[in-house]
């Protein structure tokens, strides 16, 4: 099982286009493995799809993905084009997770779709991207799709991974059916275990077979004292949130403390069967953010990944 550590860039600090490409230059030349762009499409971070093929061109060496791209809300035929697109531009190192978003999110009035079936919707788009990704002609008849004709070109020369993102059952399920690795998001290690431990028992229904180290977690990230304020007020709007019985397994979700501190936070994730983690930095401003950037690097990849 190969360890890796990547980098989400739903950073909540304000950057301007320059510092955001000197960021991503650090991580670049640092050895973070990859960067995800989460789909917030009427919050403040930039739009996934754009920003992954802008992120393709300006990079070498790091992998990059949707953390998760909300299927639902985009055509699966232009989605599919959109990937090709940028598979082609990042020479194969582009990695898509697909989820289905929340029912409470404001973003379903805004793109006309409704909330009501969105899984069995994104069930039909990821069968259908993948379809028209790896086919010559396609013929699909779903409830919410349609379409016969020809695949989308330039065809990738490997077929894309399609990784599913979500936390629930109805996800695991997902996985086992369609998904070529799993991206889960802030949860614990025991969580995080009993997860990989569904989507395995389904894959032995299905017959089908995911690779050992496609298993990863989403994670809020902060290396520093133990007693930091801001990941304390980060703590604190996490519980707010969270039902009351999950509140205490809140210090779970979060890499934090001492660069030795945050490994074995890690590496109770390794334990239990994560071996992709996408950290996003509670940093405060371009300089933190580095700084918090160069730490990880330095101070911490090398007591967890391979």
């Amino acid at each position: 099982m190969t360890v890796r550590i990547g980098l989400g860039s739903g950073l909540g600090t304000a950057q301007t286009a320059d510092e955001f490409w000197q960021w991503i230059e650090c991580c670049e030349a640092g050895g973070i493995d990859s960067v995800w762009f989460s789909d917030q499409l009427l919050g403040r971070g930039l739009e996934p799809v754009t920003m992954l093929a802008a992120f393709a061109a300006r990079t070498r060496r790091m992998r990059f993905g949707t953390s998760a791209i909300v299927a639902p809300f985009r055509d699966p035929v232009v989605l599919a084009k959109e990937f090709a697109t940028i598979d082609f531009l990042g020479r194969g190192r582009f990695f898509p997770a697909l989820g289905v978003g929340n029912a409470s999110d404001a973003f379903w009035a805004a793109t006309g779709t409704s909330p009501e079936g969105r899984g069995a919707r994104s069930d039909e788009a990821i069968v259908l991207i993948r379809l028209l990704l790896e086919q010559d002609e396609v013929t699909f008849d779903g409830k919410f799709y349609q379409y016969r004709g020809p695949g989308v070109h330039p065809r990738p020369p490997r077929p894309i991974p399609l990784w599913i993102g979500g936390n629930t059952p109805a996800a695991f399920r997902r996985t086992a059916r369609l998904g070529d690795g799993w991206l889960g998001s802030m949860v614990g290690p025991d969580a995080a275990r009993e997860a990989r431990k569904q989507i395995e028992a389904g894959l032995a229904e299905t017959g089908r077979s995911i690779e050992s180290d496609h298993y990863g977690m989403t994670l809020m990230m902060r290396i520093g004292a133990p007693d930091d304020p801001v990941v304390a007020q980060a703590k604190a709007r996490m519980v707010a949130r969270m039902p009351e019985e999950t509140r205490t397994s809140a210090s779970d979700m979060f890499v934090t403390g001492t660069p030795a501190q945050a490994a074995a936070s890690l590496r109770r994730y390794v334990d239990a069967g994560i071996s992709k983690f996408v950290l996003m930095p509670m940093a405060q401003g371009i300089d933190d953010l580095m700084d918090q950037t160069t730490r990880l690097v330095e101070e911490v990849i090398l007591l967890v990944e391979d």
